[in-house]
């Protein structure tokens, strides 16, 4: 008999399903909650994201500093949770657009397990992906401390660009999911994500910047405004 094929609907999270990025709102939600102190080193923060614009920094490398800056130097297992879920709480009621919604649900509706591949990281993205409704969640995983505090350390890559489409296969191997068993819809707004979007079976680019658009459409790939 031929082997039955796994749908799998893989979405960005950050423009993509949510009206702005949310790392830097996340540190700031948190930040006000467990240390509210801590908010007068936005500036410093600022400073790094300048030192990322002047490639002083790679992203990677920003997240750690700002997260370092924000949340200290760890951050105990039950803060962090707390301040996933309100700031998760927040976004889903608020922040998303509502055609990422409705195509969530009809993705759902027509048997698509749901994956979120993001690069934020995956302790508060996966907050956010649960009260959507999501089935899995791949994401940047941070480091813990052996009591579960989380640490201002990336833990194995970052999951931007090709880093991304490989932690979908790593994730897709560790589920026995062969790619040639597979339907792969694959949805985001950024050109970072080109590598997933051309391996992707059906390719969305969702809300798209000017050099996805264009990529877009030099490739044939669906055009999508979940913005309006």
């Amino acid at each position: 008999m031929p082997r039955s094929i796994q749908r799998l609907a893989i979405y960005d999270m950050d423009k993509t399903i949510t009206h702005a990025p949310t790392w830097t709102a996340f540190l700031i939600a948190a930040a006000r909650d467990h240390a509210p102190w801590r908010l007068a080193l936005l500036p410093l923060a600022g400073l790094a994201t300048a030192g990322y614009a002047a490639k002083l920094l790679d992203r990677a490398g920003l997240k750690q500093a700002t997260q370092r800056l924000l949340l200290g130097r760890n951050l105990p297992a039950a803060a962090a949770q707390a301040a996933a879920a309100r700031f998760a709480e927040r976004v889903v009621a608020t922040g998303t657009f509502a055609g990422a919604r409705a195509q969530i649900a009809a993705d759902r509706a027509a048997g698509y397990r749901l994956v979120m591949a993001t690069a934020s990281y995956r302790f508060y993205a996966a907050a956010i992906a649960e009260r959507l409704g999501f089935d899995a969640v791949i994401g940047t995983e941070a480091r813990l401390a052996p009591d579960g505090a989380l640490l201002p350390v990336i833990e194995g890559e970052n999951c931007y660009g090709a880093a991304k489409l490989r932690m979908i296969e790593a994730w897709m191997a560790r589920e026995g999911i062969a790619r040639d068993a597979a339907h792969v819809r694959f949805y985001s707004d950024h050109v970072s994500d080109a590598p997933a979007l051309g391996w992707a079976d059906e390719p969305f680019a969702v809300n798209a910047h000017g050099p996805l658009r264009a990529l877009a459409r030099a490739s044939g790939w669906p055009i999508v405004d979940w913005a309006r």
